[in-house]
Parts: structure tokens; C-alpha cells; sequence
């Protein structure tokens, strides 16, 4: 009986070792070789995977930077300029700096400007209301109101305003991940160029319909008059498909955009309330957005006067006509 338990034994132990030994040429043969500084990259890094690099994680974004040459075209958004200059040391290269980013909602339709028309009972996601309709205020491209793109953010840097239905960014919080504006299917959210004290100038609308039926849908639509292309004096602003747009990099924050807008649709957010002097003009003395009717009349004057130049003459020489002929009967007289 103790002769079975020690053949048995010996058998076992044959065959482990036998096993053993097949498994360590197997995995020599077919071991994969992986830099041990991505191990340290991803130690660097914030550790969120919140994708916005464009990586499915941390680690595939550290795999691809220790494989690429330079920096260029990769970025982490969550921990920025000192991240990825702590990375270059890693690394021994040199680090390329990035403007830091924030999202945007370019959508202004609360609900005294967006009248509503129809309602939505169905399930709560934007992706579905937009696939059915077209909004409960009637436009096309606006917000839905559903809340998509806040689930969507991991930071708590954007909610819904229950009050205006429509979302708000902390700027604080707001890492640029980008997973807000990938979950919005109207694409309204918007990754723009962080300035100074967090100030933005921007237009809040995307409508691109005709300017009569984007006001009558939404009152702060964008109408593509060109009125602030026209006064951009830094070739910031384009006007495409009846909507104007601002380029984050070339704006220089002059605002002179904010004054001549008819609908109020450009945005100014972190700048601190206009000076105005006691003797300037009422034109210069308009820089806020309450004061939307002086700001059409400014926009619309010099249209005015020219309609109003040829009658003014035609008034003019009818009045100057009965006095000539008063002057004539009183020298017959």
C-alpha cells in the first residue's frame, strides 16, 4: 500500500515538472516585451480614463505616448501642462503646452425666449427625443432638456438648471474631457479656449434656418445678419449657413460684437459691467444685454437714415415751395 502512495506521488511529481518545464519554453517563446516606463507614465497620469485624450484608458494613453516620438496631437485634458510635462520627464523629451479648454453650451432657449409648443413623454435621453422629434420649443437644433450630457460627466462639472431646462458648466470643475459633447446628439457643447478670469465670448445658438423662422422659433436666435461680422475688427467671426460663429483663438474679447447684436445671441460671460460716461453717446453708452432694443436701433440707424434721405429732401423743397409763392403774391400785392 505505501509502495502505490510513493509511485503516485513520484508519478505527480514527474509530470509537474515535465509541465513545468514545457510552460517556461512556451512563454519564452511567446512573451511579450513591454517597456517598463509605461508603467511610470501611467503612475503620472490622473488615472480618470475619462477618454478625452482619445484613448479607451490611462493605459493605452501611456502605451502610445512611450511608443510616439514627439507629443503632437497628444494631450491629457484632465491633467494638463504639468501632466504631460512631468510625462516629458519621464520620457526625456520635450513637452508641447496646450491652452487649456471648457466647455460650452451654445444654446440660450430658456423658456421666456423659446415659447413651447409640444410635449415630451417618453424616455428621458436626448439621443431618444431626437431620433422622434424636433424639440418641445419647436426648434431643431436646440437643447432637448433631457440630460445626457450631464450623466455623461464623471467631474460633477455640468448640470441641468431646473429652472432654465438647459445645462450649466462649473468652470472650475470642467476638466475638457470631451464626454459632454460626444453624448449631446445635437451638438451643441462645445470645447472653446479658456481665457483670463474664465471670460467667454461666444454665440449661443446654432440654428442654422433662415433668420424668420429661427426668431419665431426662438426670439435669442441667431438671424445671420452679419452685423457682428461686420464690426470685427480681428477677422474672429465667419458667417455659414445664415449662423455666425467665433473663433475662440483669433477673438480678442473687444466685445464690440456683444453691442451690435440684434437678438442678443452673443454671449458674454466673466466680464465685469460696462463704464459708462456721464456726456458719451447713448451708441457707446449700450454694452449689456438689457438694453436689446437701443442696440437694434443702433444697428439698424444708418439703415434708417438712408430710407429717410430722399423724403426728407422731397419734404424739404415742398416747404420751401409755398414760401416762395407767399413772398410772390405779396409783391403783386
Amino acid at each position: 500500500m505505501s509502495q502505490i502512495i510513493i509511485y503516485t506521488i513520484l508519478t505527480l511529481v514527474a509530470i509537474g515538472a515535465v509541465a513545468a518545464i514545457i510552460l517556461y519554453f512556451v512563454a519564452q517563446k511567446f512573451k511579450v516585451y513591454e517597456d517598463p516606463r509605461i508603467d511610470q507614465v501611467e503612475e503620472a497620469l490622473p488615472a480618470a480614463n475619462c477618454g478625452g485624450c482619445g484613448f479607451a484608458g490611462c493605459r493605452n494613453f501611456a502605451e502610445a505616448l512611450v511608443k510616439s516620438d514627439t507629443f503632437e496631437g497628444l494631450n491629457c485634458p484632465v491633467g494638463g501642462n504639468e501632466t504631460m510635462a512631468s510625462v516629458a520627464g519621464i520620457l526625456g523629451r520635450e513637452a508641447i503646452e496646450m491652452d487649456p479648454l471648457v466647455a460650452v453650451i451654445r444654446c440660450n432657449g430658456k423658456p421666456e425666449f423659446r415659447p413651447r409648443t409640444s410635449s415630451y413623454d417618453g424616455a428621458p435621453s436626448c439621443v431618444v427625443a431626437h431620433s422622434l422629434f424636433s424639440g418641445e420649443g419647436g426648434c431643431p437644433h436646440g437643447c432637448l432638456g433631457c440630460g445626457d450630457c450631464e450623466v455623461s460627466c464623471d467631474f460633477e462639472a455640468l448640470f441641468m438648471n431646473p429652472e432654465t431646462g438647459l445645462p450649466e458648466v462649473i468652470d472650475d470643475k470642467c476638466t475638457a474631457c470631451g464626454a459632454c459633447v460626444k453624448a449631446c446628439p445635437r451638438d451643441i457643447i462645445e470645447l472653446r479656449k479658456k481665457n483670463k478670469k474664465d471670460r467667454k465670448i461666444f454665440v449661443s445658438c446654432i440654428n442654422e434656418e433662415k433668420g424668420a423662422i429661427a426668431r419665431k422659433n426662438c426670439k435669442v436666435a441667431c438671424i445671420g445678419c452679419s452685423a457682428c461680422f461686420k464690426v470685427c475688427p480681428h477677422d474672429a467671426i465667419t458667417m455659414d449657413k445664415n449662423l455666425a460663429y467665433i473663433d475662440p483663438v483669433k477673438c480678442r474679447l473687444c466685445r464690440k460684437c456683444v453691442v451690435v447684436c440684434p437678438t442678443n445671441a452673443i454671449l458674454e460671460i466673466g466680464f465685469p459691467p460696462p463704464r459708462v460716461k456721464e456726456d458719451a453717446p447713448k451708441k457707446e453708452a449700450v454694452a449689456t444685454k438689457e438694453d436689446a432694443p437701443i442696440k437694434e436701433a443702433v444697428v439698424k440707424k444708418a439703415e434708417t437714415e438712408k430710407e429717410e434721405a430722399p423724403s426728407n429732401e422731397a419734404e424739404a423743397k415742398k416747404a420751401d415751395e409755398p414760401k416762395s409763392t407767399d413772398n410772390e403774391t405779396k409783391d403783386k400785392e
